[in-house]
């Protein structure tokens, strides 16, 4: 157990009960527990298996490459429509977690299979339309053009999608030139820009803790 999921599911306001039964057949798995962008993870090596979620509406197990799950039952959910591998389990009930105990460790030995066998998700081949917005960013800054370009295609995408997101133009405008600076830099959204992360180059929230 981390004593820093111990802090919290103390603290947290909702699904309380269902989100401890789940860590603790997590933890009956044998998966390493930590705690990393900002929600219980869960390990096997050094490989992210899982992690806790809490959503307002439900609780769930978030699996990072769950797209290569069989899911015969049909248990898994895409969180959204730009989701690659990822997929949740959700659960609205303690019960619910009870009953279906056997099977939630039948989906967490398979995902750690999957791990073992060094199984990757394919990427989608969907492209994303860049959007007005940003090619009027490009218009009036040619390096910025250049090094959004010169981005790796998973970085362009989060981004995009990220952008995109947004309803309004204005909103889309205001996202895009809040992450000039980062892309000028050649980060990726969830790319390390303090230099704390034990995960390089991503960012596991060690900034967040640093004084």
């Amino acid at each position: 157990m981390n004593s820093k999921v111990d802090e919290y599911l103390l603290r947290v306001k909702t699904w309380q009960e269902e989100l401890n039964l789940l860590r603790n057949i997590l933890l009956e798995c044998g998966l390493t527990e930590e705690y990393k962008w900002g929600a219980p993870c869960y390990m096997f090596g050094k490989s992210n298996i899982l992690i806790l979620h809490n959503f307002k509406a439900y609780c769930a197990l978030g699996f990072f490459k769950g797209a290569l799950l069989q899911d015969t039952k049909g248990l898994l959910k895409k969180p959204g429509e730009n989701t690659q591998s990822g997929r949740v389990f959700p659960f609205v009930n303690a019960k619910d977690i009870v009953k279906q105990k056997a099977v939630i460790k039948a989906y967490v030995f398979e995902a750690i299979e999957i791990e073992k066998a060094g199984l990757k998700a394919e990427p989608s081949n969907q492209t994303i339309e860049l959007p007005e917005e940003l090619l009027q960013q490009f218009k009036m800054n040619a390096a910025f053009k250049k090094a959004f370009h010169q981005l790796t295609p998973g970085r362009q995408r989060a981004y995009l999608i990220h952008f995109t997101g947004a309803k309004q133009s204005e909103t889309k405008t205001a996202r895009i030139v809040k992450f000039i600076p980062k892309i000028l830099c050649g980060k990726g959204m969830n790319d390390c820009t303090c230099g704390l992360s034990k995960r390089m180059p991503t960012c596991d929230g060690s900034h967040k803790f640093a004084r």
